[in-house]
Protein backbone atom coordinates (compact mmCIF):
# COMPACT_ATOMS: atom_id res chain seq x y z
CA UNK A 1 0.00 0.00 0.00
CA UNK A 2 1.57 3.40 -0.95
CA UNK A 3 1.92 6.20 1.91
CA UNK A 4 -0.69 8.92 1.59
CA UNK A 5 2.00 11.47 0.25
CA UNK A 6 -0.63 14.11 1.90
CA UNK A 7 -0.59 12.59 5.06
CA UNK A 8 2.89 12.14 5.63
CA UNK A 9 3.56 15.95 3.98
CA UNK A 10 1.46 17.36 6.92
CA UNK A 11 2.96 14.75 9.65
CA UNK A 12 6.66 15.67 8.83
CA UNK A 13 5.90 19.44 8.42
CA UNK A 14 4.38 19.19 11.91
CA UNK A 15 7.38 17.05 13.44
CA UNK A 16 9.87 19.43 12.19
CA UNK A 17 7.93 22.57 13.53
CA UNK A 18 7.81 20.44 17.11
CA UNK A 19 11.52 19.61 16.53
CA UNK A 20 12.46 23.30 16.04
CA UNK A 21 10.08 24.50 19.45
CA UNK A 22 12.02 21.58 21.44
CA UNK A 23 15.38 21.93 20.35
CA UNK A 24 17.64 24.32 22.33
CA UNK A 25 21.15 25.63 21.66
CA UNK A 26 23.67 24.08 24.04
CA UNK A 27 27.12 25.74 23.83
CA UNK A 28 28.01 29.03 24.10
CA UNK A 29 27.18 31.01 21.14
CA UNK A 30 30.58 32.56 20.45
CA UNK A 31 31.95 29.30 20.20
CA UNK A 32 32.35 27.11 16.85
CA UNK A 33 29.86 24.68 18.29
CA UNK A 34 27.30 27.45 19.27
CA UNK A 35 28.10 29.10 15.36
CA UNK A 36 27.49 25.28 13.74
CA UNK A 37 24.21 25.35 16.14
CA UNK A 38 22.94 28.53 14.93
CA UNK A 39 23.97 27.81 11.15
CA UNK A 40 21.53 23.68 11.89
CA UNK A 41 19.21 25.63 13.07
CA UNK A 42 18.94 28.13 10.19
CA UNK A 43 19.51 25.33 8.02
CA UNK A 44 16.24 23.68 9.65
CA UNK A 45 14.12 26.95 9.48
CA UNK A 46 14.92 27.67 5.96
CA UNK A 47 13.59 23.93 4.88
CA UNK A 48 10.51 24.53 6.93
CA UNK A 49 9.75 28.28 5.30
CA UNK A 50 10.77 26.32 1.95
CA UNK A 51 8.59 23.39 2.58
CA UNK A 52 5.53 25.64 3.42
CA UNK A 53 6.16 27.46 0.49
CA UNK A 54 6.24 24.74 -2.05
CA UNK A 55 3.05 23.30 -0.67
CA UNK A 56 1.51 26.60 -1.23
CA UNK A 57 2.79 26.09 -4.93
CA UNK A 58 1.07 22.88 -4.43
CA UNK A 59 4.31 20.72 -4.59
CA UNK A 60 3.65 18.63 -1.82
CA UNK A 61 6.99 15.94 -3.12
CA UNK A 62 9.26 19.08 -2.69
CA UNK A 63 7.61 20.25 0.36
CA UNK A 64 8.21 16.50 1.73
CA UNK A 65 11.84 16.53 1.23
CA UNK A 66 12.09 20.08 2.38
CA UNK A 67 10.56 19.28 5.46
CA UNK A 68 12.69 15.60 5.66
CA UNK A 69 15.95 17.96 4.93
CA UNK A 70 15.09 20.17 7.75
CA UNK A 71 14.47 17.54 10.58
CA UNK A 72 17.80 15.65 9.01
CA UNK A 73 19.64 18.71 10.20
CA UNK A 74 18.11 19.35 13.48
CA UNK A 75 18.14 15.54 14.38
CA UNK A 76 22.06 15.34 13.57
CA UNK A 77 22.78 18.42 15.67
CA UNK A 78 21.15 16.57 18.66
CA UNK A 79 23.23 13.56 17.92
CA UNK A 80 26.14 15.58 17.77
CA UNK A 81 25.29 17.61 21.11
CA UNK A 82 25.11 20.54 19.63
CA UNK A 83 20.97 21.31 21.11
CA UNK A 84 19.24 20.11 24.12
CA UNK A 85 16.06 18.25 23.96
CA UNK A 86 13.60 17.77 26.47
CA UNK A 87 14.12 13.54 27.87
CA UNK A 88 10.37 12.47 27.20
CA UNK A 89 10.73 13.71 23.45
CA UNK A 90 10.37 10.78 21.04
CA UNK A 91 11.40 13.38 18.18
CA UNK A 92 14.83 12.47 17.88
CA UNK A 93 17.26 9.31 17.03
CA UNK A 94 19.12 10.10 20.87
Amino acid sequence: MAADLDEKTDRYEQMLADALAAATIQPPAETPFGEAAADCREMAESYLRDGRHFRAADDPVNALVAFSYGYGWLDCGVRMGLFSVPDDTELFTM
